[in-house]
């Protein structure tokens, strides 16, 4: 519905939105470490069979996003470990890969995927919740921050942004379900009775991956941090967005998360 503008950039792929659940339920609660639990069963497999994924964390559970051309590789590479379903008619209908076989090629293997920079801002962030029938509370504020906060200048010179703090700022209604990510500072200028966060309340950091905008047709970027935090047991959030993908951790752990991160660069030179 959205007409066309000259302001308006959009990919020309149409995504599929893949829910991964434990013995068929979802999760509930706070699970920010989605992506350390499946990183090993469908980010890294993916991967490996050069499927280009866009990965979305939210306060109630986790999503991977798929190009809907790269289905039938998706099916074929998860079938052995997974169970897969459809939602036909609002119905899970099992899927097998015999569904989806037509026009089926086996993937070569991928090239070895680029190691993009990563840079830690020292933005503190709060990953929150609001009850839905508490939003029009808050929608106006909620507006001003999307909308007519300013951003960092950019510095033309250097073709980056002062990176010792990052305006960042994420909203996603999912189902009724609300998660929102936003700075510290920010958090302060919404009522407190009205944001949900975790019982301890914890504050994030980002490791933001890409020295330039990154694209669609490479795979292996949310691979590159979610692998070896997997490995570390860290939770992670995470969320690709059109220009850069954005990793927050717990405040405590950013420094062994950055040492995990670069000996893992250096050891691919």
């Amino acid at each position: 519905e959205l007409p066309p503008s000259e302001f308006m950039q959009v990919a020309d792929s149409t995504w599929l939105v893949l829910s991964v659940v434990s013995n068929g339920r979802e999760p509930s609660g706070c699970q920010a470490t989605g992506v350390t639990k499946i990183a090993r069963s469908v980010i890294a497999p993916l991967a490996e069979h050069h499927v280009s994924v866009l990965m979305l964390s939210t306060y109630q559970t986790d999503f991977i996003l798929v190009r809907e051309r790269d289905l039938p590789v998706v099916i074929h590479t998860l079938a052995g470990e997974f169970d897969i379903y459809k939602e036909e008619s609002g119905e899970c209908v099992p899927v097998t890969c015999n569904d989806v076989s037509n026009g089926f090629l086996k993937p070569k293997p991928a090239a070895s995927p680029t190691l993009h920079p990563v840079q830690s801002p020292q933005t503190r962030f709060c990953v929150l919740t609001v009850a839905p029938d508490t939003l029009p509370a808050i929608a106006t504020m909620l507006i001003d921050v999307l909308f007519y906060s300013h951003s960092p200048p950019w510095d033309a010179a250097t073709g980056s942004r002062d990176l010792d703090s990052i305006t960042f700022f994420s909203f996603s209604l999912i189902e009724g379900y609300i998660s929102i990510v936003m700075d510290a500072e920010t958090q302060k200028r919404f009522p407190s009775d009205l944001l949900l966060t975790s019982s301890t309340g914890e504050l994030w950091r980002m490791v933001r991956i890409g020295g330039q905008p990154l694209g669609f047709d490479e795979c292996g970027i949310v691979a590159q941090i979610a692998e070896p935090l997997a490995a570390a047991d860290i939770s992670a959030y995470y969320i690709s967005t059109f220009n850069f993908d954005h990793a927050l951790v717990p405040e405590e752990g950013i420094t062994e998360v950055i040492q995990l991160l670069q000996q893992r660069q250096e050891s691919s030179r």
